[in-house]
């Protein structure tokens, strides 16, 4: 095999991780969900088997997916190891990891919120308003908002203008992606009405404002999942006692 030919399969295998990951979460499949086995996916994106295998084993190594061996590939994580720098993905209990995550946002966020209100320039202002309007639209719109949801928290870290809180970015985005993977738009009302309130406090200025929507933001969420692990819970007794 040449140098171009190598090159050439390795752009292609690239190509290929990238459009599984997009299938992973456009799909969506969800974290603990099984894939389509190695003929089905290599039909589905026109290359061979050997390209899909390449392209898994590479997102095996950042910790999004997982071969159990005689059962298939399942996704563990929606965030590869570079957007999930903590290493929080290889936690397999979903629900409680989302829920300490929010224990931890609960602590930070609503004054994160509160120093944005004070801090934020115009320019950044501009910013997170043009971001909260594009994550209401895809959201509504059925297009997956994950990606801009994170921007928005982003961008209201960023202009807490503390550099310590930027360091701990990466710890929100995870909670964001995690969440949102799990409840699966079941909360796009509330999590639009708290996103324009909290816009709105720190486009005004006012930190009590913002650190209340902030707040408000949390809980809903949080409340939501705390049903969910129920209905989780719920759902492994009554299977227990079906065995």
């Amino acid at each position: 095999m040449d140098q171009l030919e190598k090159v050439g399969k390795k752009l292609l295998g690239s190509q290929i991780e990238d459009s599984l990951m997009e299938y992973i979460l456009n799909e969506p499949v969800a974290i603990g969900e099984k894939l389509p086995n190695e003929f089905e996916l290599a039909e589905k994106f026109g290359v061979g088997r050997s390209t899909i295998r390449e392209a898994v084993k590479s997102l095996v190594s950042k910790g999004v997916l997982e071969v159990r061996r005689g059962s298939g590939t399942y996704v563990v994580s929606t965030s590869s190891l570079e957007e999930d720098p903590l290493g929080l993905g290889r936690f397999e209990d979903k629900y409680h990891l989302a829920l300490e995550l929010f224990e931890v946002r609960l602590m930070l966020e609503p004054e994160i919120a509160a120093l944005a209100s004070e801090y934020a320039s115009e320019e950044e202002k501009a910013q997170l308003e043009s971001l909260c309007d594009q994550v209401e639209r895809q959201y509504t719109a059925g297009i997956n908002h994950i990606k801009k949801d994170i921007e928005f928290h982003t961008c209201i870290a960023k202009c807490s203008r503390n550099r310590v809180v930027e360091i701990l970015i990466p710890l929100i985005n995870s909670s964001v992606s995690t969440f949102a993977t799990l409840t699966r738009r079941q909360l796009m009302k509330e999590t639009i009405e708290t996103h324009r309130a909290v816009t709105n406090a720190i486009l005004k200025g006012d930190s009590v404002g913002a650190r209340c929507a902030m707040i408000m933001h949390l809980t809903y969420n949080r409340q939501k999942l705390l049903e969910l692990l129920e209905a989780q819970e719920k759902d492994l007794e009554g299977r227990k006692e079906g065995e």
